[in-house]
């Protein structure tokens, strides 16, 4: 078994659920590589040494460029608030390693193309951490879709609804708030939350083409963990949006993070000509599914029409062979084991996993719509690709 020796950038949520992932590939999934947890970086030696313990990483690196030319890396992870993600995937592509990077892909479309270019050039195996592709129930929808269980698409409706900025004590900046920082995010809801929902959506449903948006910052000023000021609030709190899909479709999208009550409410439904599939990451273990006409091409008696919930943990269903017996469940942190899972099966086959960089600037075009949309009132054309 050949060693995927790996470098974290960043200790935060992210870079715990993603260390998960690497400790545990190997007692899930028969692939070639075991990754090993090499070194951990960021700022904060004291508070990185101790997410390095506490995972079992050999070194602490506090210089990101120190670990991205590093000869005992062979993987890059990028964990880091959104303004780092160019600079440091631009370098670790020059150096030739492998690149995982959280969403949204950058701040700006402006930011997000030449990352595409610098891995394409380089040559080297990259995808952004959009797990919930990973959801056995949402994996499952596309396989759905593509046997052509649901025909036609009609209407793609979803929504991501937070409750954590509420209060306008709550401060912007620093390690912890850096997502209420437009400086250091890029935005509000629409790159945090809804690019989460545009690439469920464009995997599922083809590309967005069109968008008008409207959206909110409740609270306009909030003080700054850095400055200790009082300063203006440039991020979205809330989205809603409007789609166009180049299949005809048409979409509406939600988020906010004063949705009081809701602390991680992901949906989607998809209305389709021959049937319709619903899911709520609150029950993310179930698939909902209204059949009308079956793989047959008959139509679904009258009398026995009706939604039906499917309990996605059988062995048939995705990714759920690697794990226990039908009736029990997996939870989020598989979600990373499976995407993880799927790199790596990709860098063996030669068959490289999605979403890359590539297919990422698609959803970072569809944000950036949306946000000009929010600033101008305008129908505004996506320009993304699939």
């Amino acid at each position: 078994m050949k060693e995927l020796r790996v470098g974290m950038i960043g200790y935060g949520f992210m870079g715990r659920a993603h260390s998960n992932a690497y400790k545990r590939l190997t007692d899930f999934f028969p692939v070639q590589h075991k990754p090993v947890l090499k070194a951990a970086c960021a700022r904060n030696a004291e508070k990185t040494r101790a997410f390095a313990d506490n995972w079992g990483y050999e070194r602490v690196e506090t210089d990101w460029r120190r670990l991205v030319g590093a000869q005992d890396i062979d993987l890059i992870d990028i964990c880091a608030p959104n303004d780092m993600h160019h600079d440091i995937a631009i370098a670790a592509a020059k150096a030739g390693k492998m690149i995982l990077c959280e969403k949204p892909l950058a701040r700006t479309v402006a930011e997000a193309e030449p990352m595409v270019t610098a891995v394409e050039q380089a040559g080297v195996a990259n995808m952004v951490w959009f797990n919930y592709r990973r959801v056995p129930s949402i994996t499952l929808a596309r396989q759905l879709i593509d046997e052509g269980r649901i025909g036609r698409v009609f209407h793609f409706r979803s929504n991501f609804l937070q409750d954590w900025t509420i209060s306008p004590d709550v401060p912007q900046g620093g390690a912890g708030l850096w997502r209420l920082d437009v400086q250091a995010a890029g935005s509000g809801v629409t790159g945090d939350l809804l690019a989460h929902n545009i690439d469920t959506a464009m995997w599922l449903n083809g590309p967005i083409t069109r968008v008008v948006a409207r959206t909110e910052t409740f609270v306009k000023q909030r003080q700054h963990v850095l400055t200790g000021k009082v300063e203006p609030v440039g991020i979205d709190d809330a989205c809603l949006f409007i789609a166009e899909f180049a299949n005809g479709s048409l979409g509406l999208f939600e988020s906010t993070r004063y949705a009081r009550g809701h602390k991680a409410l992901k949906t989607f439904e998809i209305n389709g000509a021959d049937g319709s599939i619903a899911f709520d990451l609150e029950e993310m273990e179930y698939l909902d599914f209204f059949e009308y006409k079956q793989s047959s091409g008959q139509t679904t008696e009258s009398h026995i029409r009706g939604w039906r919930r499917i309990h996605v943990t059988n062995s048939e269903h995705p990714y759920m062979d690697r794990y226990w017996v039908p009736g029990l469940v997996i939870g989020y942190e598989h979600t990373f084991l499976n995407a993880l899972a799927d790199f790596v099966k990709g860098i063996e086959s030669g068959k490289p996993a999605q979403p890359d960089f590539r297919t990422a600037l698609q959803t970072q075009k569809v944000c950036e719509a949306v946000l000009e949309s929010g600033r101008t009132g305008q129908w505004i054309e996506t320009g993304a690709t699939l």
